[in-house]
């Protein structure tokens, strides 16, 4: 009975086959109640039952229920075998509780083990399963090989919907590479495969990095609709799932985008004194609702499932809600809640990211001059220094960008002799964001650029260039970083008239007005 089980299960598992394995399941529940310790096969038996757990059926707890059969002192007498398909049920258990390093080092002993357990199947799983935790803690590099290796090894047991499966986490590594065409493409043949199954979960995770894609791009309304399509999909399966909580953050993370979106409509149309201004605010408004409705029922789901990283990323996104209304306090003890969160998980990506938040209410404070301007300067160059270090310690290029970038704003803001070192955090920051669109994040960059070219000492930097002193630049950089700081001082000298300032230069106007732009001066 069990061998028949285990054999249906994997056959299942490998094609996708996501309702007739979830009854398998059932129907030895309802027979058994729970996994017989005594089973010959009971190792294997837990094994594969972790892997439908994580496909939707029941709970991790069924998973910490088996491991009590194995208990750490016996292990040592088990099979090889055993012993790695025990490793690969406690690792998934690892994973649910967010304890990442347990988890990749049960997944590392596994993958040692591919000379004495020649089981393509165990190991393709054991390198999927690590892809997920170095992608969790921010290490792309090792993430992707373990999901290529995973790809390949089910491909060659002949289970090609596994293996799909495995793409889609391969094409979210590469985009966040930056290799988007790539990325795309795998997405779309893992959604040709697994289209014709009914394994809803992966579905859902396709839209959902279509979402996030379009994200990417500032294309909010499509990336609205996939996360939409996403949470249709999840729901199929459960109505409560983990990743449908993730779509709802990411939903009412593209609703506050949008609604910055609308409120710089709102201040230009004030400005104009135009008759759309009511219309622009109600709409404005009722986004921002959206958002925070989505946030509260994504929390509520986190809170289920007891996921850290979940529950920070609402907080933090909850947090720039509240920072774009204004209300400071709330968004500093939504960042302090997600920090908190994060450590307590040793999770960098979200520790950074509250950090981050902070450091924005910091120097929203040093702007508007509330409390004491001296603690609060300090509080800002902390934060940021923190989340710099954080974002260093994973792979995540826009996040360390994005750290680089407001560690230069808070030194713009609280010491006006660190323009030099600034001036360095512009540059690092704008080598990290390299052939990135132009989104939120660009547009502090330019922020940035626009505070370090106003503030700097030209005659200085150009006698250090004059002495040889170019740090790391290519002779591009430098003709790029010249025109920096030449065009806006001529631009100023014309009296803003790029057309004045290219017949001076000897440059074409595109140029000139591409520089600026650049710099956040014009247009």
């Amino acid at each position: 009975m069990s061998l028949s089980l285990l054999n249906g299960l994997r056959e299942d598992l490998g094609q996708r086959r996501i309702g007739s394995g979830m009854a398998r399941l059932d129907a030895y529940w309802r027979k058994a109640g729970r996994l017989d310790p005594q089973d010959p096969d009971a190792a294997a038996l837990l094994c594969f039952i972790a892997q439908w757990v994580d496909a939707g059926w029941r709970d991790v707890d069924v998973v910490q229920d088996g491991l009590g059969a194995f208990p750490k002192g016996r292990r040592a007498s088990l099979p090889l075998a055993d012993y790695a398909f025990v490793l690969m049920a406690e690792g998934m258990v690892w994973v649910a509780e967010e304890h990442v390093d347990r988890a990749l080092a049960n997944f590392g002993l596994v993958l040692s083990f591919r000379n004495e357990v020649t089981d393509p199947v165990l190991h393709s799983l054991a390198h999927f399963w690590s892809a997920r935790c170095n992608r969790k803690a921010g290490e792309y590099d090792a993430a992707l090989h373990h999901a290529a290796e995973g790809f390949r090894l089910a491909t060659e047991a002949g289970f090609g919907p596994m293996a799909a499966a495995m793409q889609v986490a391969e094409s979210w590594l590469l985009f966040q590479k930056g290799r988007i065409k790539d990325a795309l493409k795998l997405l779309g043949e893992a959604d040709a495969v697994l289209s014709k199954t009914d394994d809803f979960i992966t579905l859902g995770n396709i839209q959902s990095s279509y979402g996030r894609m379009y994200r990417r791009e500032g294309r909010y309304d499509l990336a609205l609709r996939h996360f939409a399509a996403a949470i249709e999909e999840y729901s199929k399966r459960d109505a409560e799932h983990r990743n449908l909580a993730r779509s709802l953050a990411n939903m009412g993370y593209v609703e506050r985008l949008i609604a910055l979106q609308l409120r710089k409509k709102i201040d230009a149309d004030a400005a104009q004194r135009r008759r759309s201004e009511p219309d622009l605010r109600r709409d404005y408004e009722n986004t921002r609702a959206e958002a925070l409705a989505h946030l509260d029922r994504a929390s509520r789901i986190y809170e289920i499932h007891s996921n850290h990283r979940g529950a920070g990323t609402v907080c933090v996104n909850r947090g720039h809600l509240h920072l774009d209304s204004g209300d400071l306090y709330k968004a500093d003890d939504e960042a302090r809640r997600a920090y908190s969160l994060g450590e307590q998980k040793s999770d960098y990506i979200l520790m950074a990211r509250a950090r981050l938040l902070e450091c924005m209410v910091e120097n929203t404070k040093l702007e508007e001059e509330i409390e004491d301007s001296a603690w609060v300067a300090h509080l800002a160059l902390e934060a940021a220094r923190e989340a710099v270090e954080m974002a260093r310690r994973t792979e995540n290029r826009r996040l360390q960008a994005r750290a680089q970038i407001w560690q230069g704003l808070t030194l713009c803001n609280t010491s006006p002799g660190s323009l030099d070192a600034a001036r360095e955090m512009c540059e690092q920051a704008a080598l990290l964001l390299k052939n990135e669109v132009q989104d939120h994040i660009w547009e502090d960059l330019q922020t940035l650029k626009s505070k370090v070219v106003r503030g700097g000492d030209l005659d200085s930097t150009l006698q250090a260039w004059s002495q040889g002193v170019v740090g790391e630049r290519t002779f591009q950089q430098l003709t790029e970083d010249f025109a920096d700081l030449i065009i806006p001082k001529i631009w100023e000298h014309e009296g803003r008239k790029v057309a004045r300032v290219s017949r001076r230069l000897s440059v074409s106007p595109k140029k000139v007005r591409r520089v600026l732009s650049r710099l956040g001066l014009h247009g």
